[in-house]
């Protein structure tokens, strides 16, 4: 038994490090801006610099937007699979994955040659019409992550007690979906978003074939232009995606609403 506690402790401590002194690395070099000294100058100028503040806005608003529709797609759906087609699961289940095994490059090439302006809807000739395609590319890029957080929010719920309950008092489907079972897996639906969230901020692929001022392809483009800004932005980054996995933790332990026996 102390050979396992052993081996556990050494196989923790050797994953804390390969994560932990890389990124400290990177701190201690985005510090080095002003020679001999170390200063947060390289943060300054980042914060300072309009076009961090703009794609980041940007890649904000179509992260807000993104989660809104995730949800709307999906918790209706997961819903319906719970209570009425368990057998479609395993087909959804497969159909949510599929962003995980197709590469991003592959889906945004497809829809620029469905979408283009010669094609019947032609979502790329505009700038607010491409904002649009990019928000369903995010859509189906973070389907499954607001899909199985969801799903396991579904699963932790007796779902058909509390809509038979609902509909014997005479609520229709909206109110059910929307003041019985949105509520119980609220902290899910949190924990997607967050999710959601992570990923869109610093996604870049589809951004840049997209032509789109997002975060992820300004990051690209000041690593390849600057040597201290890129280490800040890299652990501004870092930042913004704990705290989000903080969130996580912290909406996790919301309370549900449970079923009467």
């Amino acid at each position: 038994m102390k050979q396992q506690k052993i081996g556990s402790w050494i196989a923790i401590i050797i994953g804390t490090l390969y994560f932990v002194v890389p990124l400290i690395g990177t701190f201690e070099f985005s510090l080095r801006m002003r020679r001999g000294e170390y200063s947060f100058d390289a943060y300054r100028v980042v914060f300072a610099d309009p076009r961090f503040q703009a794609t980041f806005g940007y890649s904000t608003l179509m992260a807000l937007l993104t989660i809104a529709v995730g949800v709307l797609i999906v918790v209706p759906t997961s819903y319906w699979i719970q209570l009425r087609l368990p057998k479609l699961r395993p087909l959804v289940e497969f159909i949510t994955l599929m962003p995980l095994v197709i590469p991003a490059i592959v889906i945004v090439f497809g829809y620029l040659r469905l979408y283009n302006t010669s094609s019947i809807l032609p979502l790329t000739g505009s700038a607010h019409s491409t904002d649009l395609l990019l928000v369903f590319s995010y859509v189906a890029l973070a389907l499954p992550y607001m899909y199985r957080a969801v799903d396991t929010g579904m699963r932790a719920i007796d779902v058909r007690v509390l809509t038979e309950a609902a509909e014997n008092l005479g609520a229709r489907w909206p109110t059910i979906l929307f003041r019985v079972i949105l509520p119980n897996v609220r902290a899910a639906i949190l924990s997607g978003a967050f999710l959601t969230f992570a990923t869109v901020i610093g996604e870049f692929t589809m951004a840049s074939l997209l032509n789109r001022p997002a975060f992820g392809p300004y990051l690209q483009l000041i690593g390849a232009n600057r040597a201290y800004e890129p280490a800040a932005l890299a652990v501004i980054a870092f930042l913004v995606t704990w705290a989000c996995m903080g969130l996580i933790n912290v909406v996790g332990h919301g309370k549900q609403i449970k079923a009467a026996p």
